[in-house]
């Protein structure tokens, strides 16, 4: 675990040795339940560092798409049950590397955040990576050979489901068939990041 931002300089380093980088981000709830993103994130989330914004919704404002466009030239966004942008979709499907990336808000998963209910939506999708909000609390799990990231709400907006909501945002970092992946929470003030990683076997050729 890295503290601080002097922390995220020397990870940010090191970044290109990863290939592509993915921003996982949502449930900002602007202006309904906070106004903006905390200043010590948002001195960490520079324009163009970024390949691709992955965004489980909860937007609200279309001022937050918006910034959002400007952090990265790809930016996929799905509806959360906060939003009346009704051309957002539902869920969304992207490719990045070897992999095959799921994102929905979250709120259409019952009970909420349920790891098995959430394999059925993997599954659905038939996705490697399943990435979803709705809970407001960050979390990396792998269950039954597939990877499942929530990146937590990166206002820290309250949630009926919990009283000590953590900002928290996640950033990927993606080569071919290996994912590494940094959760990023603020607590009094000060940003700490935890690392891990996941991978997918090889495809081999066939003649």
């Amino acid at each position: 675990r890295v503290h601080g931002e002097n922390g995220y300089q020397d990870i940010k380093m090191s970044f290109g040795e990863f290939g592509e980088l993915v921003l996982v981000i949502g449930d900002f709830h602007i202006p309904h339940r906070q106004t903006e993103i905390h200043e010590e994130f948002r001195k960490l989330l520079v324009p163009n560092k970024m390949q691709h914004v992955l965004c489980t919704g909860n937007l609200v404002s279309k001022e937050v798409l918006e910034y959002l466009k400007t952090l990265a030239p790809y930016v996929h966004t799905v509806r959360g049950d906060f939003d009346d942008n009704a051309s957002l979709p539902e869920t969304k499907v992207v490719n990045i590397g070897d992999f095959r990336l799921g994102l929905i808000h979250g709120h259409q998963v019952v009970p909420w955040g349920d790891h098995q209910a959430l394999a059925i939506w993997q599954r659905q999708l038939d996705v490697d990576i399943l990435i979803s909000g709705h809970t407001h609390k960050n979390e990396i799990n792998e269950y039954e050979g597939k990877y499942f990231i929530n990146p937590g709400s990166v206002t820290g907006s309250f949630s009926p489901m919990s009283n000590d909501v953590v900002p928290s945002f996640v950033l990927m970092a993606i080569q071919e068939n290996n994912v590494v992946t940094f959760v990023y929470e603020l607590r009094d003030g000060k940003v700490s990041v935890s690392k891990s990683e996941f991978s997918k076997p090889k495809k081999t050729a066939t003649r």
